[in-house]
C-alpha cells in the first residue's frame, strides 16, 4: 500500500504543482504574446477552474500521506504545510468566485475593470505563495520518505 500512495501522491503533485509552474511559466506568457491579455484572461479564468480541482483531489492524497506518516520527523512543519495549503485553496476558490463574477457572462471579458485587477493581483500572490508552500511540502514529505527508508 505504501507504494501506491507514494506513486498517487508524486502524480498528485505532479499534476497541481507542476500544471501551475508550467501553466504560470509558459502557457500565459505565450497566450498573452499571441492572443493579447485579454483572451489570455478568457482562457485562464477556465483552467483554472480545472487547476482548483486538481488541487482538492491533490490535497486529499497529501492527507492520506500525513496520516500514513503520522510519526514520521517534522510532522508539525508538514501538517502546517498542509493546513496552508488547504487554506490557500479555499482562498483561491473564493477569489475565482468574485473574478468570475466581475466578467460577463460567457466569461468573455472584464466588465467590472478597476476591482478586478486587484483581487486577481490577490488571486496571483495567492497562488504563488501555495506553490512555494507546496515545495517545502513535497521537501519534508521526500526527507521524511528517506528517513523511513534508512
Amino acid at each position: 500500500m505504501t507504494i501506491l500512495r507514494r506513486f498517487l501522491v508524486i502524480q498528485a503533485l505532479m499534476l497541481w504543482q507542476g500544471g501551475f509552474l508550467f501553466y504560470a511559466a509558459f502557457v500565459v506568457p505565450a497566450g498573452a504574446q499571441m492572443f493579447g491579455t485579454e483572451a489570455q484572461g478568457t482562457v485562464t479564468a477556465r483552467v483554472t477552474e480545472s487547476l482548483n480541482l486538481c488541487g482538492v483531489a491533490a490535497l486529499a492524497i497529501l492527507l492520506w500521506e500525513l496520516l500514513a506518516t503520522w510519526n514520521g520527523p517534522r510532522r508539525r512543519l508538514r501538517v502546517a504545510c498542509w493546513t496552508i495549503l488547504l487554506v490557500g485553496q479555499g482562498l483561491l476558490f473564493y477569489l475565482h468566485r468574485d473574478l468570475t463574477g466581475m466578467m460577463d457572462a460567457d466569461r468573455t471579458f472584464v466588465v467590472k475593470r478597476t476591482s478586478f485587477y486587484s483581487i486577481h493581483q490577490v488571486y496571483l500572490i495567492a497562488s504563488t505563495v501555495q506553490w512555494a508552500i507546496g515545495l517545502v511540502f513535497t521537501w519534508l514529505m521526500l526527507r521524511t520518505w528517506y528517513q523511513k527508508m534508512n
